[in-house]
């Protein structure tokens, strides 16, 4: 089942590249590797686009990637949900009703075991699994835990976003412009 009738979640690192997602079909996108300066003032544009705003919790430089940072974005910018690997910005971000995505790197079966205890504790919205282009760990987290599965990380192909999908993620986030593209209505 997709996310919110979107099987791509767009995940923006650079600014050139957010001012061209505006123009496209998505209600909710990512944004990574941003400075603290930056992130009123796109929170203000992605707001007066009508779009939803996900941040990356652990990319904004100058802003230290704690609870009590969790706590700032969700009071003073309120995002529609922020992505972290840490559990106290997951617990704040839950808090703060916002969405709270959990992002798991699949590094070894030791990783992924520890994994599973984490998000037990913190029992987020959505797990993001990185990287996303191995479909039976998709499945095997979703159906392990329960909670909705994003595919993220060296998805490149058109081909890879239909495995994942196949495997059971609610969407895939993505950097890759050309699959914005390829699976948004307009642009």
């Amino acid at each position: 089942m997709a996310f919110h009738n979107q099987l791509i979640l767009p995940a923006v690192r650079r600014m050139k590249d957010l001012e061209k997602l505006m123009l496209l079909d998505y209600e909710y996108i990512i944004v990574l590797d941003i400075h603290l300066g930056q992130v009123k003032p796109v929170a203000d544009m992605v707001k007066a686009h009508r779009k939803q705003l996900i941040l990356h919790a652990d990319l904004i430089e100058g802003l230290k990637n704690d609870e009590y940072a969790a706590e700032y974005l969700c009071q003073h910018i309120r995002p529609a949900g922020l992505i972290s690997t840490r559990s106290g910005v997951i617990a704040t971000t839950k808090k703060n009703g916002l969405l709270a995505i959990q992002r798991l790197f699949l590094l070894d079966t030791n990783a992924v075991e520890k994994s599973y205890a984490l998000i037990e504790r913190t029992q987020p919205d959505y797990i993001e699994l990185m990287p996303g282009v191995i479909p039976h760990m998709i499945a095997e987290v979703h159906a392990r835990t329960q909670i909705p599965v994003f595919a993220g990380g060296l998805i490149r192909t058109v081909e890879d976003v239909e495995r994942a999908l196949e495997a059971g993620a609610s969407a895939v986030t993505t950097s890759q412009s050309e699959l914005w593209r390829h699976f948004t209505k307009k642009g």
